[in-house]
């Protein structure tokens, strides 16, 4: 009998960085194959070589495929990998390669590939390096706008995710100075819509998504700036009149100790910092990223390539394994969240 067992893509990021140590790392781990049926999309040889960091008892086989259809997903001690281009050559730990970018760059189109033909039900993608990228010429500014681009979306909104907790963005790789042009009413409401159908897919419905303020002490009621009175609070209030409980403007410096706390598990911020600092402070090994909006649920991990501890066998894979966890529950429920997204005027390049 087949298993429901949902089919993940994993990208096995810049060869130059930890991601072919933290994707063998992390797919020797039985609660991870309990949960679906992995085919790494990355270069054969590296990881093969990253096999060394793993112990000898615990240790996967590297199974070279050209294609998922019809692998034998019994053996949970194998890893297939799925190779598209050339191998990588040259390449080697903690160095910026022009190579290690394209491969990087390939194993996310050819993920997206698989996607677009329904032969995987998610993608999970471990780190790229934006400085290899630009050498190998390509210009994205990370992950998130090359899926965009792939699958033809506009709206979507980076969110961070762990124990249960996440964190949508307003805007995120741009300037503070472009960032705060950005934060207009629409863009804030359709972080809202974006964050209550996250949480309908989860069955949490009911809880409040609550908003930060932009301003110190939330603007202070325009002492201390007006976007909260122009922009934010009308957002939330048309949130409000469509039924979904939404909160605030609430101070950032209130806000996030609260959810920290527990009193708020969906928050939106204004821009990347504001988010980010508290989320990493609190979940840096176990954070994950998520894309909503693509028709396809796409997690990764909330970290760098880290060069500087890359080929040394030290690198945590605590946060790929929890993106993987979080693909597997989310993949079956996840269009859903594309249908609706077309309509929250959300995250648009920002």
């Amino acid at each position: 009998m087949d298993s429901p067992l949902p089919v993940l893509a994993i990208t096995m990021g810049d060869g130059a960085g930890i991601g072919p140590e933290i994707v063998v790392k992390a797919l020797r781990r039985p609660e991870v194959r309990a949960l679906c049926r992995p085919v790494v999309i990355g270069d054969v040889m590296t990881l093969y070589q990253s096999l060394q960091f793993v112990r000898e008892i615990d240790r996967p086989h590297i199974l070279p495929v050209t294609s998922v259809a019809g692998l034998d997903w019994s053996d949970v001690a194998t890893i297939p990998v799925l190779q598209p281009g050339d191998a990588l050559r040259g390449v080697k730990p903690g160095e910026l390669s022009a190579d290690a970018g394209r491969g990087a760059v390939e194993y996310v189109l050819a993920a997206t590939d698989l996607a677009r033909r329904g032969v995987v039900a998610g993608i999970v993608t471990a780190p790229l390096n934006k400085e290899a990228m630009r050498r190998a010429g390509y210009a994205y500014p990370g992950h998130t706008e090359l899926l965009a681009e792939q699958f033809g979306v506009k709206h979507y909104s980076l969110v961070l995710a762990a124990r249960g907790q996440f964190i949508f963005h307003v805007t995120t790789h741009v300037s503070l100075r472009q960032a705060l042009d950005l934060i207009t009413r629409e863009r804030v409401l359709g972080q809202i819509r974006l964050a209550h159908l996250l949480a309908g897919a989860l069955g949490r419905e009911a809880e409040a998504i609550a908003v930060a303020g932009l301003n110190p002490h939330a603007g202070e009621g325009g002492l201390f700036g007006s976007e909260e009175l122009v922009t934010i609070a009308p957002a939330v209030q048309a949130a409000q009149a469509e039924g979904i409980p939404a909160v605030g403007p609430l101070p950032a410096d209130v806000l996030f100790p609260q959810a920290a706390q527990g009193r708020y598990a969906f928050v939106i911020a204004m821009y990347h910092d504001q988010g980010h600092a508290v989320f990493k402070t609190l979940y840096f090994d176990e954070g994950v990223n998520v894309t909503v909006g693509l028709p396809t649920i796409r997690t990764s991990v909330d970290h760098g390539t880290a060069f500087d501890i890359a080929g040394q066998g030290i690198a945590n894979a605590t946060s790929l394994v929890e993106a993987i966890k979080l693909a597997a529950q989310l993949g079956p429920k996840w269009g859903e969240i594309h249908a609706a997204a077309g309509n929250t005027g959300g995250v648009q390049g920002g």
